[in-house]
């Protein structure tokens, strides 16, 4: 099995979205214009990350500019009853031709309840099970009701919908898929009963495994088997060199306030800034630097061959891989390394690099080439004179 690529629909875009100086002001009109590069590459669709914009707004507004990609929103289960988010779910899969798809989260203690919210960690993966479980049931035309201990909806009408065409035969839908993550203990048990594609920010390609072995290891023993995928940021060059002085370019326009607020929000509980220490020496001289008001040399973040822990988008993170964890490196290497993670059993890579559309027109022309893509439809060959090239130097070396 091939692997499939997805990049990133969603604002804030800019050369270093991360700092006031490198933002852009990104309208309606210019995530159109990403949608339509993503779809017109051969991403086998976007992630829709929970931001100012709301995602099944966003999904349904750029539908008319797109044709095959997958549209992967990321839902708080609670913040829409179940039977109405499957009514929106049902209007876009039709219009669409079934090309969306839920990115199940849970949130965190700090940001739920400012949305209404008010469920204990534990709590919220039981809640979500029962909420998904209803909202299947109705997507696929359900019409019993559901009676669970938070989700209680009574049987439907046999009038319900009264403008619909009376005897009419109601569309099918295809049975809809989730994905989303859980790395606590609640959290996989919520994941096994009820994704389809367990994902995990990344790490290096073994440990990843590991975690993601372990999560199948729960799926079987419910009789179910997940597939897995991973988040990152990439910057992927002709070469090394070309790769890391990028990533340096990057260091170079970030703030050691940003550092600070990306650890600050890493560090465990009890610690602070000044007096964390970490088991990794590397992590420890970094910390020192940035301590000490200067930040350190891009390769100085780098934990396994082009697997870099540098700022991005979703953190800085200088204590271990994270939410920003990026790839960096030459098509080749950055390629060797998705084989590796593919692997390691990882089948899905949600990417992003900024700016978004440039980025994504740079790894389509120079990483597409060397993956084998599970995409359901042909990939274009952005440069059909850098395949045979570079295909057979990969094969001269392995």
């Amino acid at each position: 099995m091939g692997v499939k690529i997805l990049w990133y629909l969603t604002a804030p875009d800019g050369v270093v979205p991360w700092e006031a100086d490198g933002r852009w002001q990104t309208d309606f009109g210019h995530l159109q214009q990403l949608a339509s590069t993503i779809d017109k590459l051969g991403y086998y669709g976007a992630l829709l990350a929970t931001g100012a914009d709301e995602v099944n707004v966003l999904a349904a507004s750029v539908l008319s500019v797109t044709q095959r990609m997958k549209f992967v929103a990321a839902v708080y289960p609670g913040l829409i009853a179940p039977a109405k988010l499957a009514q929106i779910a049902q209007t876009i899969n039709r219009f669409s031709g079934n090309r969306l798809v839920y990115n199940a989260v849970n949130g965190n203690d700090k940001m739920l309840p400012a949305q209404g919210i008010h469920l204990a960690h534990d709590e919220r993966y039981d809640y979500s099970v029962e909420y998904w479980d209803a909202f299947k049931r109705l997507y696929a035309g359900s019409n019993q009701g559901y009676d669970g201990k938070y989700i209680k909806i009574a049987p439907r009408p046999a009038d319900f919908g009264g403008g619909s065409q009376r005897g009419a035969t109601p569309p099918r839908y295809e049975p809809f898929q989730l994905w989303g993550a859980g790395s606590s203990s609640a959290g996989v048990a919520h994941s096994v009963q009820t994704l389809d594609v367990y994902l995990s920010f990344a790490n290096t390609p073994p440990k990843l495994g590991e975690k993601f072995r372990r999560v199948g290891a729960e799926a079987e023993k419910l009789g179910r088997k997940l597939e897995f995928g991973t988040r990152l940021q990439i910057i992927v060059r002709e070469t090394e060199e070309e790769a890391w002085e990028y990533a340096e370019y990057l260091v170079s326009r970030t703030s050691v306030e940003y550092a600070r607020q990306s650890i600050e929000r890493q560090l465990p509980p009890g610690e602070s800034f000044d007096t964390y220490v970490s088991p990794d020496p590397q992590v420890n001289r970094n910390l020192e630097q940035i301590r000490a008001g200067r930040l350190p040399k891009a390769r100085d973040y780098e934990i396994y061959p082009n697997i870099w822990t540098g700022p991005a988008l979703h953190g800085f993170n200088v204590l271990g891989p994270a939410q920003g964890t990026t790839l960096v490196g030459s098509a080749e290497n950055v390629a060797a390394r998705i084989r590796e993670f593919q692997e390691q059993g990882v089948g899905t890579f949600i990417l992003s690099g900024w700016p978004l559309i440039e980025e994504a027109y740079r790894v389509a022309d120079l990483l597409f080439p060397l993956l084998d893509l599970d995409h359901g439809f042909d990939v274009p060959l952005l440069s059909p004179g850098r395949r045979p090239s570079q295909v057979s130097s990969i094969a001269a070396a392995a």
